[in-house]
Parts: C-alpha cells; structure tokens; sequence
C-alpha cells in the first residue's frame, strides 16, 4: 500500500509548491485546502496516510481545529502532524497542540525534507530521487 503526504494549506501557491517539491523528490502526496477537506481526505478507507502537513490559519477548519478533530478520531490520532506555519509562536503552539515537529515558513527545501523523511521512509516513496 502506498503510503502518503496530506499537505493542508488553503494558499493556493504554497500548497501546490510544496505538493510540486515532495512530488519531485518522489513521494506521494495529495493537498487540501482547508481542515475539512482534509478530514476528509484521511478518512477515505482506501488511503494509507505517513504524514500531515498543516498550516495553522485556514478558512471553514483551521488547524487547530483539526488537530482538535484529528485526536477525537482514533484512527487519524496515531499520522504524524507536521506544523508549516509563520504565526511568530509557531513552537508554543505547536507544543500546546501535541504535534510530532513544526516547520517556519517561508519553509526551506532542506527543512522540509528533513520533516518529511522522518515520518516518510525512502521506502515509501514512488521513485528514488
């Protein structure tokens, strides 16, 4: 089973570059908009999911409420959440939400790919890159 990146970013821009970068880098990704969208994403039966990365300020479901909603669901609970965000407090909210790390935007290709190859294997990925 494929197992992949659920990038959850409501800017449009950023969220297809980072989809455009882990893609090139050879994962397999898929993106929402918003929280919702994303709950909803993690709970098609068929998807396999290594990791989340969540942007905080989003319309209709920030990510707080996501992660609200995510923890309440025992099934979405247990896939790694990692925070991009540039809200200055970006590590006191990401403790106060129980995330695995978070990532400050603008977000680095390096930063990124180190957030993402701890909870993605090499092994998991599409294509070596």
């Amino acid at each position: 089973m494929l197992h992949r990146i659920l990038v959850v970013e409501d800017d449009q821009d950023i969220r297809e570059t980072l989809v455009e970068v882990l893609t090139d880098l050879g994962f397999a990704v898929a993106s929402a908009a918003d929280g919702l969208e994303a709950l909803a994403q993690l709970r098609e039966p068929e998807d396999a999911w290594c990791m989340v990365l969540l942007d905080l300020m989003m319309p209709h479901m920030d990510g707080r409420e996501f992660r609200v909603e995510q923890l309440r669901d025992p099934a979405l609970a247990r896939i790694p959440v990692v925070i991009v965000s540039a809200v200055a407090d970006v590590t006191t909210v990401a403790n106060e939400l129980g995330v695995d790390a978070h990532v400050t935007k603008p977000v680095t290709v390096t930063k990124l790919v180190e957030a993402v190859e701890r909870y993605c294997p090499r092994s998991r990925r599409l294509q070596p890159a």
